[in-house]
Formats: C-alpha cells, structure tokens, sequence
C-alpha cells in the first residue's frame, strides 16, 4: 500500500476537460471566454512518456485565432491559455497554432456566447 498513492494514475484527459478548462480564458476587450467566443478551432492530446513525475501525462496542441490579426491582447490570450492548461497535473506541456485560417468572424460565437454578450 505504501507509495499506492503516488502511483495512483489520474484520467487521460478528453477534449471536452481542455475545452472545460479553456472556458476560464478570456478576451480581455470582449470580455467573453475563447471557447464561446469561437477562438479554439481545434484541441488534441498526445501521450508524452518522456514526461516526469511519472505517471501518465499529456501533451496538449491548441490550434486557435484571434479576432483580429493586430489583436493588441495576443500575448496575454496565449499566456493565459499556456498557463491555464499547465495547471492541470495530466498536462505535461501545451503548443498553440496560430492560424488565421478560416478567418474568424462573430458568426462562431457560440449561442451561449451570444447570450452572454447580448447579441
């Protein structure tokens, strides 16, 4: 029984948890999450075995834009993305992929969003 807890493995995580987490950055100027805002096109998970302490973490890729490619708050959005990721103990390290392609528009605002917002 002794060191059972250190080893004990916790849950791979799914895309559903990351986007769950995501929900806690936000667009500082919208004042609206990334998620519902429509900024995170894609979110995938790899195992990373070379990752320590041992027990099974993940790595993390985030493909996702901004609303603007002049966005004055990028560095801060993908900071905020970095760091909320590698709070998760499963999370071994995190990527983003900046792509400006599709262009985001306010028709990927989620409904939930646009409530939110008022629109």
């Amino acid at each position: 029984m002794a060191g059972s807890r250190t080893q004990q493995q916790l849950p791979l995580l799914t895309s559903d948890d990351l986007l769950t987490a995501l929900r806690d950055c936000f667009d500082p100027e919208v004042k609206l999450n990334l998620v519902d805002l429509g900024l995170i096109y894609d979110i995938s998970t790899d195992p990373d075995p070379a990752s320590a302490p041992a027990f099974p973490r993940q790595r993390v890729r985030v493909t996702m834009t901004l609303t603007t490619p002049q966005c004055p708050a990028s560095g801060l959005i993908f900071e905020q993305v970095n760091n909320r990721l590698l709070s998760i103990p499963q999370v071994s390290k995190v990527e983003v992929d900046l792509v400006w392609e599709p262009k985001w528009t306010p028709h990927r605002i989620s409904p939930s969003g646009r409530q939110q917002l008022g629109i």
